[in-house]
């Protein structure tokens, strides 16, 4: 690659990098590591985000839009149309060769590729189609791809490029029509869910034609589908916002809904609020879809008519737990896989080791503590083998209190840590 051409493409990818770092829908590791002078690999460069893959490995990807041209005027988004932003424009061979450069320095293992509508949403999609059409057939490219399906794409589109893509996501954007009618008025829920449940029929189709022919039926979105909703853009509370995530994971199989704190944005619409987003706030909803998810809880207990958001000074779970102390104390030795999911600080796999180890002994308070179980929080709402004297405070006025952890300055890092935790 030429000096005067790789600085044109860096120019580009200065800008369209940043552009993508909007889209919440690939998460990041925090990892702060920087290359040595004269060391090999970079994890921290431009662009590069880090996702999760099934199994737990962490996944380096050249994370941009194919260009922040756009149609639409979208308030929440910088790269609105009225917006005056530096604009810039990948075309689908630039992307392809920054992939493959990435991907032989070693500093990448795949592409989130997203993009701005160019003239139509039909002609976005093909161009995003193409990249990983070429970079799969010309190139035997096996590295993982992550396309952003364009809102109010052809099916015949969606599913071309569910083809080539590992996952693929068609973001919903805002919790209810509403919203979206304030702040983007040319889209629709409708568009976004259609989208998805095409992406489902599909996912299904392919898994069902693997089980009968493996080494011959096309694989499909092998990864699934997420979506994103940005938070704080509107008045929409938390209670709206879990409703919606549940109908969504229920109705088209989501891997994942992604919740994004609406960042301000530079000459911003009068509509949209002025101060810096809670972060704290798009945490507890991780929290609470982590329970949706895995804890079997419904939204709708989660908050409640009087407060219709999620507490920020205290985890979604405990909360519940408070509101509903009848429930509690709960036997460890006796209780149910439900039961003792309900309990604050219990884990998916504590719960598992839990059950393992109940036909053999009976549990008690430093077996709990022993599995790293953080016994402030569920110390107050168990029954263990022997004597537990803070149960008898389980209906104490200031229990709050007690269990609240200490105030400290957090850092993004450890949100997004508690946010997967599943420490609950």
């Amino acid at each position: 690659m030429t000096a005067v051409k790789w600085e044109n493409l860096k120019s580009k990818l200065s800008i369209l990098a940043d552009a993508a770092k909007y889209d919440a829908s690939c998460s990041s590791s925090g990892s702060q590591r920087k290359r040595e002078k004269d060391g090999m690999g970079n994890v921290e460069g431009m662009g590069i985000c880090h996702s999760y893959a099934p199994d737990g490995r962490c996944i380096s990807l050249l994370k941009i839009l194919m260009t922040n041209y756009c149609i639409f005027d979208c308030k929440y988004c910088i790269n609105r149309v009225s917006s005056d932003v530096k604009r810039a424009r990948f075309t689908p061979e630039e992307i392809v060769q920054l992939t493959l450069e990435f991907y032989r320095r070693n500093y990448i293992e795949g592409l989130f590729l997203s993009s701005g509508i160019i003239n139509s949403s039909d002609e976005t999609m093909e161009q995003l189609i193409q990249v990983a059409k070429s970079l799969r057939l010309d190139h035997k490219f096996q590295g993982y791809i992550h396309l952003k399906v364009v809102a109010g794409s052809s099916k015949e589109l969606i599913l071309k490029a569910g083809e080539w893509a590992d996952r693929v996501s068609a973001n919903i954007e805002m919790p209810v029509q509403e919203d979206l009618n304030l702040l983007a008025p040319a889209k629709t829920i409708q568009e976004a869910t259609t989208s998805m449940e095409q992406i489902a029929d599909r996912v299904d189709e392919a898994k069902e034609d693997q089980k009968y022919s493996p080494f011959k039926a096309p694989k499909f979105a092998p990864a699934g589908q997420t979506t994103q909703m940005i938070v704080g853009a509107t008045e929409s509370t938390d209670s709206v916002i879990l409703k919606q995530s549940q109908d969504l994971y229920q109705k088209y199989s989501l891997r994942r809904v992604y919740y994004s704190a609406y960042s301000p944005i530079p000459h911003a619409d009068a509509f949209l609020p002025r101060g810096e987003p809670s972060l704290v706030r798009e945490n507890r909803l991780y929290q609470a879809d982590w329970l949706v998810r895995f804890y079997k809880f419904d939204a709708k207990e989660l908050t409640s008519t009087e407060a219709p958001n999620l507490p920020l000074d205290i985890d979604p779970k405990t909360a519940w737990a408070l509101r509903n102390r009848s429930s509690f104390p709960i036997n460890v030795n006796t209780a149910s896989r439900e039961e003792l999911l309900r309990i604050p600080g219990f884990g998916v796999k504590n719960v598992e080791r839990i059950l393992q180890m109940r036909p053999y002994r009976k549990i008690s308070l430093m077996d709990i503590a022993k599995l790293r179980i953080p016994l402030k929080r569920a110390k107050y709402f168990i029954i263990t083998s022997d004597h537990n004297p803070d149960v008898f405070l389980l209906d104490a006025n200031n229990l709050k209190d007690r269990i609240k952890p200490e105030e400290k300055q957090m850092s993004l890092f450890d949100l997004k840590v508690s946010a997967v935790s599943g420490d609950l």
